[in-house]
């Protein structure tokens, strides 16, 4: 494994990361990866993630210009699973392999629940909905309507969403809404039916017009386009990335505030909190956060949410980044990160001796 990874660490018992270049194997069928947006791991350990085949360029899709252009290469699927090895397990979804139902605009994040059950979120100017999926790919619930938005305290309408996490013991997924909106929501995990949805630091969401983030300014109390990703610990609490106001905040179930923290306060452009995953431990000890504007993944304690390491730097060598924008972690602690815009791949980091 070569060592292309930039490693900052308060101490020596902070996790650090090297690159795996050798994950995921070749891709088949002549396939290439668009922006992977979303990343996601199941209870087996299998890879998820979820690419958007349209941002591919008509030379980076040669074989399927007309007349083609080159030998080289197929858009693949929006969804595809990987094994542990790196190998493609299957693959489905996108403009060119959807079933009957229309396929939205533009790819998000995703999730994977305990049922293996795959959940989807789409953030194109006309998406508004999230899409609950078998393994397989069957459709088996949506929520809000292609082509129709609503506003930060509509019940039923999304507003281009952007992450989804789901609560097994309680049959609810928590929805960041997200590119439009200003809020967490959530619906019953089976049924779609409306719960509850609540804004930054728990109090009823103002789509209003805001001033522009100002580093030196008063913390705002609303969250920012986009809200960002939503995950739930074991310690019950809901986390969310604010990603332009550079701060995390942590709520619980019912949506009262606990706290909140801010990291790398004077990144402006697009914020320094794309994503939260946690380690693998019992104790969740830490937070893990891609940052796609400083290009690299921050270390949090979970508990405190104080910043004890990094890793990363911009660049296109392995272990570099490229518009870093979401994060997930198997059981064994190796990290999985996916890359949009110009980035448009997937790679993997696994623990240092």
């Amino acid at each position: 494994m070569t060592e292309q990874v930039v490693n900052e660490r308060v101490s020596s018992a902070v996790p650090a990361f090297q690159i795996d270049p050798y994950w995921p194997k070749p891709l088949p069928n002549n396939w290439i990866l668009g922006a992977v947006a979303g990343v996601a791991v199941d209870t087996r350990d299998h890879v998820w993630i979820i690419q958007r085949p349209r941002t591919l360029t008509p030379r980076e899709a040669g074989a399927v210009q007309d007349p083609p252009l080159s030998e080289c290469c197929v858009p693949a699927p929006s969804v595809i699973e990987f094994d542990p090895e790196g190998n493609v397990v299957q693959a489905w979804g996108g403009p060119d392999h959807a079933d009957s139902q229309p396929w939205p605009g533009t790819e998000h994040g995703m999730y994977v629940d305990s049922d293996g059950n795959v959940w989807t979120t789409f953030m194109g100017a006309d998406d508004h909905v999230v899409f609950k999926s078998s393994p397989s790919g069957e459709r088996l619930l949506t929520l809000g309507q292609l082509g129709k938005g609503g506003d930060s305290n509509d019940t039923v309408l999304l507003g281009r969403p952007t992450d989804v996490c789901v609560d097994p013991a309680a049959n609810e997924v928590y929805i960041s809404d997200g590119y439009i909106n200003r809020r967490i929501i959530v619906f019953d995990s089976k049924t779609g039916a409306y719960k509850r949805h609540w804004g930054a630091y728990g109090e009823r969401p103002d789509d209003s017009e805001l001033p522009p983030y100002d580093p030196e300014g008063t913390p705002i109390r609303s969250f920012r386009s986009p809200m960002h990703a939503v995950r739930i610990g074991n310690d019950e609490l809901v986390y969310t990335a604010d990603r332009v106001n550079n701060r995390i905040q942590v709520f619980q179930k019912s949506g009262k505030f606990v706290k909140e923290a801010f990291n790398a306060t004077n990144t402006l452009a697009m914020g320094s909190i794309w994503d939260l995953e946690f380690s693998p431990d019992q104790d969740q000890t830490y937070l893990y956060v891609p940052d796609g504007t400083n290009q690299k993944v921050w270390i949090f304690t979970r508990e405190n949410l104080e910043v004890v390491g990094a890793f990363g730097r911009g660049g296109r060598m392995a272990g570099y980044f490229g518009w870093v924008h979401s994060l997930a972690v198997d059981s064994h602690g190796n990290i999985y990160t996916g890359e949009v815009e110009t980035g448009k791949r997937v790679q993997r980091f696994v623990p240092k001796p």
